[in-house]
């Protein structure tokens, strides 16, 4: 390699169903001329997310510049998956002017931005900023952050909660990593949503952060990247509820594929999905979708209750097959329960 120039990386951090997804897309179809590569790390096995972005790959981002590691969490795996395939993307042919990191829902960043510490990568790579996403409209339901006085009283009541809660550990993790926070579906979240958002945010953040609120994915490339943070060599100003542990687990949560026939009708399955939040505590849905009679595939992405569907392309040649991935906090994944529910 004779440019010495590191490659600068964006890593895209959020909560499930928080919208990386979608901001990726926007940067893909606004490249800024630059040459991407997206590096997608999934919770389960089933690449949705991957699958997404590759049929939107075109020259600026080829399909074989999108890379899915689905094999667990990628600050879990560091040398067994993400340093040879961040290896791999800086020597093709075209080296990418810009790499893209979607992190799962449930990954840390910190431990991550630890793994571009790692010497054979260090001298070429740099993590141009980390990007934090946000649901405007379910932070602001205060899913998310902490009520202080509640947990009190709960742990006056139970020594057995004296903790945070999993999901609000991550959450806090992933914003306090950050260089800038996204506050996503702004559109749904409302004026008052929206600021009561911000400000549960500001109350959690470690410094000062710029919050901007972002429908659709939708933002100026040039706001979120060239942000050259150097996040790896600024560790000490992104506090973490893991920090002194060498690892973390994600024990916490679990998933299952549901395999389903092909359905009749749509509203019966978006029923069904938001009755698994409500009866089993689902936290995410995602998966494709046979429809009778319809040539198209349909995508469909739940957070909670809340469901959204839409044809998204032609099977082709792909197999007519109905797979959803279900994920819950672990004591909530019971799959016949699940099964019985969605009507496997």
């Amino acid at each position: 390699m004779t440019d010495l120039t590191k490659i600068p990386v964006t890593v895209i951090t959020g909560f499930l169903g928080s919208g990386k997804t979608t901001l990726i897309r926007h940067l893909m179809q606004n490249p800024q001329g630059k040459q991407l590569a997206i590096l997608v790390n999934e919770f389960g096995t089933m690449g949705v997310d991957g699958d997404i972005l590759k049929s939107c790959a075109d020259a600026n981002c080829p399909v074989e510049n999108i890379v899915e590691l689905a094999n667990g969490c990628i600050c879990c795996t560091v040398a067994d998956d993400f340093i040879p395939t961040i290896e791999a993307l800086m020597a093709m042919p075209q080296r990418p002017d810009h790499i893209l990191i979607e992190t799962s829902g449930l990954a840390l960043p910190k431990p991550l931005l630890k793994a571009f510490d790692w010497p054979a990568i260090r001298s070429r790579i740099t993590v141009d900023g980390v990007v934090a996403l946000a649901d405007a409209e379910a932070v602001a339901a205060g899913r998310f952050a902490p009520d202080v006085a509640a947990v009190d009283a709960q742990r006056a009541a139970d020594d057995s909660l004296d903790h945070e809660t999993p999901l609000s550990e991550v959450f806090e993790d992933q914003i306090a990593c950050a260089d800038i926070v996204l506050l996503t579906k702004a559109d749904l979240a409302g004026e008052a949503g929206i600021a009561a958002a911000r400000a549960l945010i500001e109350a959690e953040l470690p410094r000062a952060l710029p919050i901007l609120t972002v429908t659709d994915g939708t933002i100026d490339p040039r706001v979120i990247l060239g942000l050259n943070a150097a996040a790896e060599d600024d560790l000490a100003a992104r506090p973490s509820h893991h920090d002194g542990h060498d690892d973390h687990e994600h024990d916490d949560f679990d998933s299952v594929v549901i395999d389903l026939p092909e359905i009749a009708n749509i509203e019966d399955l978006v029923t069904r999905i938001q009755r698994l939040a409500d009866e089993q505590h689902i936290l995410r849905v995602k998966g494709y979708v046979a429809v009778q009679g319809k040539p198209m595939r349909l995508l469909v992405q739940a957070v909670g209750a809340r469901v959204r569907h839409q044809f998204d392309r032609p099977w082709g040649s792909s197999p007519r097959q109905t797979q959803l991935v279900v994920i819950a906090e672990h004591q909530d994944i019971d799959p016949a329960a699940i099964r019985a529910v969605l009507g496997a």
